[in-house]
């Protein structure tokens, strides 16, 4: 894939980066020649590779999945400004 010069200003402007002439002339060979080597990762068949986390296999811990409130609600809101019923009362900032 070819960047362009203007692509090149384009990304520099996005990223808020301020480049020279000269720069800009370079980083369009730099940036052609990555996404012209990410383009090669496109031909490598990889249906028969398994999703993986990490280099070796490992079991996740597991806990007990059960819904619980803490039973320490007066404690959370204890400190809040102003509370309603256990819950933290804001002002409203959407019409």
């Amino acid at each position: 894939m070819q960047v362009d010069e203007k692509t090149v200003r384009r990304i520099a402007r996005l990223a808020r980066i301020k480049i020279t002439d000269e720069e800009a002339k370079s980083l369009e060979g730099e940036l052609s020649g990555i996404l012209n080597w990410v383009e090669q990762l496109d031909e490598i068949d990889t249906t028969s590779v398994e999703p993986m986390t990490r280099v070796v296999a490992q079991e996740l811990k597991k806990r007990e999945d059960r819904v619980t409130d803490g039973e320490i609600a007066d404690a959370i809101v204890k400190n809040a400004p102003v509370v309603d019923d256990h819950y933290f009362v804001v002002p409203k900032v959407v019409e």
